[in-house]
């Protein structure tokens, strides 16, 4: 073997292995259960206590976000947007922050959010890890369709697309 020869199966080996872990990685063992997060109650900004389960039998898409996330904050308008539109329908945004009470209700305002924002605090990292975000990263989302099922999750932003292709399925 050549020099480029050695080099181009190096590359070759490389591209699958990393194709091998981003495989490992993502994929669940055993399906994902939404019972846990419609079992939950959080407070509001106001320090009300809310249950997910309030909104069972609705399309339910679950934002986990922060207000120190730019790929966070750079969502939310599109799901105000999508609120508003399809919200009439049975479409239900919530927000998960992992963040404080007081950040969480200056930032809403500003941004005119349209859906509920809970505070889950950083414990809702490990609660997100539960629901398949195996990164514990944000921003994270899970679509569940009206009879509880997950039909998506989400590690990163949910793009325009994306919600305009599931959404109105669902609903």
């Amino acid at each position: 073997m050549n020099r480029r020869q050695i080099l181009t199966a190096g590359w070759v080996a490389a591209l699958a292995a990393l194709c091998v872990g981003i495989y490992m990685g993502t994929r669940r063992e055993t399906p994902l259960d939404s019972a846990a997060l419609f079992a939950l109650s959080l407070p509001d900004a106001a320090g009300k206590e809310q249950s997910i389960s309030q909104w069972r039998g609705k399309v339910l898409v679950v934002n986990f976000w922060a207000t120190w996330c730019a790929p966070c904050r750079e969502e939310m308008p599109e799901f105000i947007k999508t609120q508003a539109r399809y919200g009439s329908q049975g479409l239900q945004f919530v927000g998960i922050a992992v963040d404080d009470a007081d950040k969480v209700a200056v930032f809403t305002k500003e941004l005119g959010l349209n859906y509920p924002a809970l505070i889950g605090g950083y414990g809702a990292v490990e609660l997100s890890k539960t629901l398949g975000n195996r990164f514990a990263a944000l921003p994270f989302s899970i679509v569940i369709d009206r009879q509880g099922h997950i039909f998506l999750t989400q590690l990163g932003p949910l793009k325009p697309d994306q919600l305009q292709a599931i959404i109105p399925k669902l609903l």
